[in-house]
């Protein structure tokens, strides 16, 4: 069997859900069945950290699309003569669309629908073209994978034709993020927040991650508690941040927060692991990533009890309304008061990442491409 994946995603300067997803999946596909013809394609030149496997075979359909008129042409043009020229038996891809030109089976993965509930959060041409492909492209999948039981529902609350062919196929989380020991977590706390424990928050800066509402929360806090407990935010600028800055330049408690940027893969684990808890406020999301590396990492959730997050956190999370400061600082007390709470937190989320598993994930994708391509 031949199978073309777009790993568009995979090769971004800035790895979040998509890319994360692409990689881990297309990394593991090959190794399930060397039997088969995995080839991977891209919108622009490879950069180091793109999936390219020893003996699969990588190629460049420019040009890169990163506007709606060229994903058009992306998907609809380069991508159909592409499989045909390769006699594809399926086509792979994770990043919400895929091409209403070709007869070639398709798998897509909508990771959700953000979009819908969010459209003043994105450019009105990119809100209009998700809007008018999402269902079209739905209609011409095979299949459609989604990352969690919410954003299934969702899926099918808004496109109700779908109900039959939309599976959940779970985000995972990487190996490395593992329970660091006390010298690792004073060595975390020195190079992130000058010696001092933190609380974590982890994701690219823009109105859906909501942070105005989790800085008012945190002022709340440290006017209650006093303490010396700095803010650490971790991620690129991404869109629509300028509210977010200017509060952050007013702020009253502004050298209690450190923004580090983006942060290479490898040093996360050190960031993570070594933090208080991690706080995930969140809007909306269709699964949460940074939740389960901060469970499996031995450090508290506290996150947003909307959308996929308390499917993901569970039993292990602590959550609070985004959208209320006041709750958002009541849960920050919490784990900072409750030190025997805090314990039960770490050992029910230790517990819960164990059942997130990529290899699990990327089996379950291969199954799927095999009876998409058995259908066509």
């Amino acid at each position: 069997m031949r199978i073309v994946i777009n790993t568009r995603f995979s090769n971004y300067a800035y790895e979040e859900g998509y890319g994360r997803f692409t990689r881990e999946i297309s990394g593991r596909l090959a190794s399930l069945s060397g039997a088969d013809d995995y080839l991977f394609v891209y919108d622009r030149e490879l950069r180091e950290v793109a999936p390219v496997i020893p003996g699969l075979s990588a190629h460049v359909l420019g040009p890169p699309a990163r506007h709606p008129l060229l994903w058009k042409f992306w998907y609809d043009v380069r991508i159909p003569a592409f499989l045909r020229r390769q006699r594809a038996d399926v086509f792979f891809s994770p990043d919400g669309l895929c091409s209403l030109r070709t007869k070639v089976p398709q798998v897509m993965v909508i990771h959700d629908l953000a979009f819908l509930h969010f459209p003043a959060f994105l450019p009105k041409w990119q809100q209009a073209y998700l809007a008018w492909h999402t269902p079209a492209c739905i209609r011409k999948a095979a299949r459609v994978i989604t990352v969690s039981e919410h954003s299934r529902a969702d899926i099918l609350r808004h496109y109700p034709f779908a109900e039959g062919k939309v599976e959940v196929v779970h985000n995972a989380v990487d190996p490395s993020f593992q329970p660091v020991d006390w010298e690792g977590r004073q060595l975390a706390m020195n190079r992130f927040a000058d010696g001092c424990a933190y609380f974590l928050v982890v994701g690219s800066i823009h109105p859906r991650k909501n942070l105005i509402n989790l800085l008012k929360g945190f002022s709340i806090f440290k006017k209650r508690l006093r303490s010396n407990m700095k803010l650490v935010i971790t991620g690129r600028l991404a869109w629509q941040h300028g509210d977010f800055e200017d509060m952050l330049s007013r702020y009253a408690y502004r050298s209690e927060v450190r923004l580090t940027g983006y942060l290479p893969a490898a040093e996360m684990p050190l960031l993570v692991g070594g933090a208080y808890a991690l706080v995930y406020p969140s809007l909306w999301e269709g699964f949460g990533i940074p939740v389960l590396e901060a469970m499996q990492a031995g450090v508290p959730v506290l996150c947003s009890g909307n959308s996929a997050m308390p499917e993901v956190a569970g039993e292990a999370g602590l959550f609070f309304d985004p959208l209320q400061p006041e709750d958002i600082a009541a849960q920050l007390s919490r784990v900072y008061k409750d030190e025997p709470g805090r314990s039960v937190m770490i050992r029910r989320g230790l517990e819960r990442a164990t059942a997130f598993r990529w290899d699990d994930s990327a089996r379950r994708v291969s199954e799927l491409l095999r009876e998409a391509a058995d259908r066509g």
